[in-house]
């Protein structure tokens, strides 16, 4: 069955002759009765009865025109869908993301973007509270880690690790950790995730052994908090590397056992699964993967 099969099923139904449909299809009416007769056959039902005065659907008929104007309008809608890409990007992306990359990068990044597109709204919900996409209509969400839910698409933006940092102002006050064993000994700032405390803290060591500590946080709070209250001297952070980089070039904060290796994550751009990705949020997740490479 061809999809032209089903336009002059349309048609004969529509004009209720066959001399009619086969002039809107510009071929003889012997070709329509012959092209009708061989998709009777290929479905093995008789959709029309033919008189020599009009046609008429039978209930067969009835349900396949329905079949086929469904498919029709399919059609219809992914070339409008086609041509609205070529068009270009354009309309409304919903974004969540965590506090200190949304201050840090996102807010930047975002603004560029949607300079340079000026058709493209963007919108952001910044905050580390996990965003349910699907139920809040959320186009994008920048994950942290590893995914938990595999019923959601993902793209893999950059890798990453956690890194322990602390102030200079800090470190002269409370000595440097040569250990992870160590941290127990200092001000811990832990992060809050789905409303707990991240304080267990997992490291490699050199000589590739697991090594994990279990902290007690001075201070907890979001991704933001605990980024600006080491850069103030409070204590002691396990950052992404991509939160602290610009911190740590910038001499505002010390990168602290080097040598450990922290855990590893993974920053995901999410989406949610199950429908059409359209071009304007395919286009920022692939502008997003280029510019966290630059971090």
């Amino acid at each position: 069955m061809q999809l032209d099969d089903l336009n002059l099923f349309i048609r004969l139904v529509r004009t209720r002759s066959l001399s009619e449909a086969a002039r809107q299809l510009g071929i003889t009416a012997a070709a329509v009765s012959a092209r009708l007769k061989r998709l009777e056959r290929e479905l093995d039902v008789r959709l029309v009865e033919r008189t020599t005065r009009s046609l008429r659907l039978t209930h067969a008929g009835e349900q396949f025109l329905q079949t086929c104007e469904a498919m029709g309008l399919a059609w219809s809608q992914g070339q409008a869908l086609l041509k609205q890409e070529r068009a270009g990007v354009s309309g409304r992306i919903r974004i969540a993301a965590p506090c200190d990359t949304s201050v840090q990068f996102l807010c930047p990044w975002f603004g560029q973007y949607a300079k340079a597109n000026p058709r493209i709204e963007v919108v952001v919900h910044a905050g580390d509270r996990m965003h349910e996409l699907p139920r809040e209509a959320v186009d994008i969400a920048i994950r942290y880690g590893e995914l938990d839910d595999s019923s959601l698409v993902s793209r893999l933006l950059v890798r990453s690790e956690r890194v322990l940092v602390a102030s200079a102002s800090y470190l002269k006050e409370f000595g440097i950790p040569k250990s992870p064993s160590d941290l127990v000994k200092h001000r811990a700032l832990a992060w809050l995730t789905r409303d707990r405390p991240k304080v267990q803290w997992t490291f490699r060591s050199p000589a590739g052994a697991t090594e994990t500590v279990m902290v007690t946080p001075a201070l907890c709070g979001d991704s933001m908090m605990v980024r600006r209250w080491a850069v103030d001297g409070f204590g002691i952070a396990y950052k992404a590397f991509v939160d602290v980089a610009a911190d740590i070039r910038a001499h505002r904060l010390v990168r602290l056992l080097p040598d450990y290796l922290g855990e590893p994550v993974p920053i995901n751009g999410v989406l949610p699964s199950g429908r059409y990705v359209p071009a304007r949020v395919r286009a920022l997740v692939d502008y997003l993967a280029r510019q966290f490479k630059t971090i």
